[in-house]
């Protein structure tokens, strides 16, 4: 993984927020000499993200800290399982323990329920989708942890994709008007994807020769009726209440894809712990 400048900006700024000008309480306690060992360790089963991230928040903070990772990125860990040893500096190592083991604990989260997902459209043509729903400012970070868990990022942000929805077609007039607009004025490689609620719509989007016609929130029998009525024009993406309840049987009803943001606005960061020893 290559840490883009937005995230290295961001990795900063969580330092700067925990630590401000200096951690307080290690500054008073911990001799400046000491040297530790620390390991970190998972606490339940998952799929591992972040070591990148995890190294260049000690390269930033004491490059003297050696970082050996045992996992890499998608690798799935057990329970009492050590994801990497941390050798160098106790003091430096225990001030930036909550920053690394936070951003690592959210990406493993991501990546952890991105997979359930996976796992449940296995055997299907349908594939698992993230959303804009992400923490603000680790878009770049929750979007990669999605693809280490085995799903596909949909749009980035706002301007790689035209995702023509409710308000845009509301403001157009119609579906129709709205596509016409876009496609006078896009540039040529973006696609243009329509939300649609019911069978009308999806009709009226497939008329206007989009790319992608998005069903939000329509029934099983409904999106169905709406796959054979498509009937391969173009790629047909449901969204709205998807759950790991659901999921499978959403994707027998024929879609391409299934959109879903509670991988990334509602994940349960995994349990990972750091252990640090005195370095003898």
């Amino acid at each position: 993984m290559k840490l883009n400048e937005q995230t290295k900006m961001l990795i900063t700024l969580a330092l700067t927020e925990d630590i401000g000008k200096r951690d307080i309480t290690t500054s008073l306690i911990v001799d400046s000499k000491l040297k530790g060992i620390a390991t970190i360790v998972a606490k339940t089963n998952g799929i591992i993200c972040g070591i990148e991230t995890v190294k260049y928040i000690c390269r930033t903070f004491d490059k003297r800290i050696k970082i050996e990772p045992f996992v890499n990125d998608g690798d799935v860990v057990t329970a009492n399982q050590t994801i990497a040893e941390l050798n160098g500096n106790y003091a430096s190592i225990l001030t930036i323990e909550r920053t690394m083991l936070n951003f690592m604990q959210r990406m493993s989260g991501i990546a952890t329920a991105a997979n359930e997902f996976v796992k449940k459209l296995s055997g299907t043509k349908t594939v698992l989708l993230d959303t804009r729903k992400t923490a603000p400012g680790h878009r770049h970070l929750d979007k990669y942890a999605v693809k280490i868990g085995g799903g596909t990022n949909h749009r980035i942000g706002l301007f790689d994709m035209i995702l023509i929805k409710e308000n845009h077609i509301t403001a157009a007039g119609s579906i129709t008007e709205a596509v016409k607009k876009a496609m006078m004025q896009k540039q040529n490689k973006l696609l243009i994807e329509v939300e649609t609620t019911n069978l009308e719509e999806v009709k009226e989007a497939l008329l206007c020769g989009v790319d992608i016609i998005m069903l939000d929130n329509m029934s099983l029998s409904s999106m169905k009726k709406a796959v054979r009525l498509i009937n391969g024009k173009c790629k047909v993406e449901a969204s709205g209440g998807i759950t790991l309840n659901n999921a499978r049987k959403i994707a027998f009803t024929g879609v391409d894809f299934i959109s879903v943001g509670a991988v990334t606005h509602s994940v349960k960061a995994l349990d990972i712990a750091m252990y640090i020893i005195l370095k003898t």
